[in-house]
This record gives C-alpha cells, structure tokens and sequence, in this order.
C-alpha cells in the first residue's frame, strides 16, 4: 500500500486487470458473438480433421497389425514417432502464425498433412510406418500452437478459456464421430483394397480440401476484417492492444522465456499429461478388445461413449474457469481425475461394463485440463514471446505423446495392460503436480 501511495500512476499489469474489470456494454457483446461464430465452426472442424488423422492409427491397428505382422512394440513406437517430427518443426511454425500469415501457414499444413496421411494407406513394411509417421508430424507441427496464438489474435484474456474449450472440444468429438465411422471403414473392401488402407485414405481426404478452404476463409487480423462493422473492428483491435501494451511489463526475449520457470514447469507438466492422453487414445481400441472379444465395429461404438464424456467434460471445465477466472485448479483438478479414473479402470478389468464407465471418469480429467492449461501462457505472455513459448511447451511437450504410447507396448505382457494403465495414471498425477507447482498470476486470482 505504501509503494502505491509513492508511485500513484498505475502499472500494467493494474492497467489489464482494470480491463478485465470493465462491464460488457452491446458493442462487446455483438463483436465477440460475431467473431466466435465467423471463426470458431471453422476452426474446430479443421481441429476434428487434424485430430482424427492423427489419432486414427488407433484404429487401423486392429487389422493392420496383423496384415503386416507388427509387434506391440513396433505399433507403439510407430505411433509415437509421429511427435518427433512434431516436435522438430513446432516452434518455428508457431512464430510464423505471429509474424507472417496465420491462414497461409495454416493452409500449408493442412495440405502437405493430408497427402502424408493418405500416403499412409500404401505402407507395406515397418520403416515405411515410422517415416510416414514422422513426416505426419513434421506436416502437422505448428498447427495446435498456432490456432492459440490465432485465437489471441481475437479474443481478450476473460474470453480466451471459454473459446479455447469450443475449439479443444473437437479432439473428444472428433474421436467420438471418427470411432464409429473408422469401424465402418475398417470392413469394406473395395476393388480389393482392405478397410484399413481405405481409412487412412478416406479420412486423409477434406485436409487437402480444407487446406485449399482455409486461404480464402480466415482473416489474420482484426483490422483486416472485412466481415466486421467499423465500430467493433476499431474496439476489438484497441482491447486486445490494450492487452498486449498491459503486459508489456512483462515481456521477455524469447529465450528470456524459455528459462522462465512458469514455462519449465508447463512443459514439463504437458509432457507427462501428453503421454497419457496419447498412450490412452492410441491403445484404447486394442484394450477395449481385449476385454471384451467384440469385433472391431463393436469396439469402436464401445469407445463412443467415453470420448462423449470429453465433450461434455472440455465445455463445462472451460465455462467454468473462466467463470472463477481461474485456470491452474481447473488444469490440476482434471489431471487428478484422470489418474484416479485410470486407476480404477484397470482394477475393473474383469467388469466391461464398469471398465468402460471408469474410462469414462478418465475422459472428464484427460479433456477437462484443455482449456484450463492452454489458457495459462497468455495469462503472462504476449506476442512473439507467447507464440515461441507456447510453441516450445507444445513441442517438447508432445515428446509425451512419444513416449506413452510406446512405454504402454513396452510394458504390456502378455495380454495384460496392468502396469501399462498403471503408468498412464501416475503420469497424469505427476502433471497435477507440476501445474499446481506455478505460482497463481494477479489476473488468475481476480474475480469478476
């Protein structure tokens, strides 16, 4: 109190709380409604189609690995080394959302990822697997990062967790629509071809398409909007600079950033929660199947509903933190909840029924902690740094989605997936830990 009475000019940092503060007049209400419906449908279809080519290996893998004779070990780590490649390219394609062109580079992606995943219905050998899985990932490396830095672009700091949970709501549904539609395609045969070659084929298709979309459709920057009234464009591009200029303050180089210990630890927290999330997307279907001898197409409506379970779980967690206007708990609370869900899944294996509603419990912790986590890094971060970090906890983080899948084909004996499951959950435990380990920001204690 007494340094505030000798400095009575306010900082920045009081400067964007003060925004935060101020009541939604109509002006605010029309322009954030315009701007989520012009961009959010767009951009969460284009994360469903990212998403389910990522993912949709999970799938395939319950006839491809008989067809070519992969071992557990072979699929693990050929799933996994899809993070390399990302991890690689990660960085350098969030900056050039920041500085060059978002729906260029977005568009790019797009692309050359489609063409690798198509390319994937012709593997015939082990090595053919890995390299495409790695050049998926190098095609796709800066598009998650560079859709957050995007929707900064557009949204003020209070908006951001609700929006970001719209948009990472398309990895559940995208799982939730692309279990049954990959058991449809894993039964068809067409001109000879087997169904699992067809859902790599199919599924790699509307990236090309939306690639193509996405460079007539996406605008970079507010000033640049068109399709926005003067008054809105002129009030949304003066907030969100406002913003920017408030957190000047504390604005780092970017390898300031990356020594910052906020960043350490969300890296750290996201490589732990990653291989979870993977190591459970990946191996899903094939534990599903163990425990209940069904067929594919059963497996995969199986899988629906704990994917479901994400949806819901993603947009409540997400409304709810930036309600409390808070985002560490949220993020932390819903690793716990993982941990404890996969946990207990495991020791319900002889039960399907309460296995399946275990994994479910999971999907609430392994989708909820999104919007949360993500919302963090721009909580104290802004521009190229806030594009670099996010690139970089992204990047590296995503080496977990390398290593568990691969440590749950590691550890799998015989047809047990005891320590396997075991290891996801202590993975998620440990990235409640490292989360809760940040000190809470001024802004992540305010309440509106």
């Amino acid at each position: 109190m007494i340094r505030r009475k000798r400095n009575p000019l306010p900082t920045n940092e009081d400067t964007l709380i003060a925004s935060l503060t101020i009541d939604d007049t109509p002006i605010v209400a029309r322009c954030r409604r315009r701007v989520v419906r012009r961009l959010m449908p767009y951009l969460f279809l284009l994360y469903i189609i990212a998403y389910l080519d990522r993912a949709n290996v999970g799938y395939a893998n319950l006839q491809m690995k008989g067809a070519l004779g992969f071992t557990d070990a072979v699929f693990g780590f050929g799933a996994g080394v899809f993070f390399i490649g990302y991890f690689i390219l990660e960085i350098p394609g969030s900056i050039l959302v920041e500085k060059w062109t978002a729906r260029g580079w977005i568009a790019r992606i797009m692309i050359s990822w489609g063409i690798v995943a198509i390319l994937m219905g012709f593997i015939q050998t082990k090595n053919q697997f890995y390299l495409l899985r790695f050049l998926l990932g190098a095609a796709e490396a800066g598009f998650f990062p560079g859709i957050i830095v995007y929707l900064s672009h557009w949204f003020r700091y209070q908006d951001r967790a609700k929006v970001l949970a719209l948009f990472m709501a398309a990895q559940p549904v995208s799982l939730f629509i692309g279990s049954p539609i990959s058991g449809l395609l894993l039964h068809v045969n067409w001109f000879g071809v087997p169904g699992w070659r067809w859902l790599f084929i199919v599924e790699g298709m509307p990236a090309i398409v939306f690639g193509v979309v996405t460079i007539f459709y996406l605008t970079d920057w507010p000033h640049q909007a068109r399709w926005l009234p003067n008054d809105e464009q002129k009030w949304l591009t003066s907030e969100l600079e406002r913003e920017k200029q408030a957190k000047q303050a504390h604005s780092l180089g970017i390898l300031q950033a990356f020594r910052r210990r906020e960043v350490i630890l969300l890296t750290l927290a996201y490589i732990c929660i990653n291989g979870t999330v993977y190591g459970f997307t990946f191996w899903l279907p094939q534990i599903i199947k163990k425990y209940s001898g069904s067929s594919d197409l059963v497996v995969s409506l199986l899988s629906a509903p704990v994917f479901a379970t994400g949806i819901v779980a993603i947009l409540v967690v997400g409304w709810s933190s930036d309600r409390m206007k808070e985002r560490r708990w949220h993020a932390a609370v819903s690793m716990i909840i993982a941990s404890v869900g996969l946990f207990l899944a495991v020791t319900a294996k002889d039960h399907l029924a309460l296995s399946i509603a275990m994994f479910c419990f999971a999907a609430v912790g392994l989708y909820g902690y999104l919007p949360g986590f993500w919302s963090l890094p721009t909580s104290f971060l802004s521009g190229t740094t806030a594009a670099a970090s996010i690139g970089l906890i992204n990047s590296v983080g995503n080496l977990g989605g390398f290593v568990g899948p691969y440590v749950v084909g590691y550890l799998k004996t015989g047809d047990s997936y005891f320590a396997s499951v075991l290891y996801l959950s202590g993975s998620a435990l440990a990235a409640a830990c490292l989360v809760l380990s940040l000190h809470a920001t001024r802004v992540d204690k305010l309440r509106l």
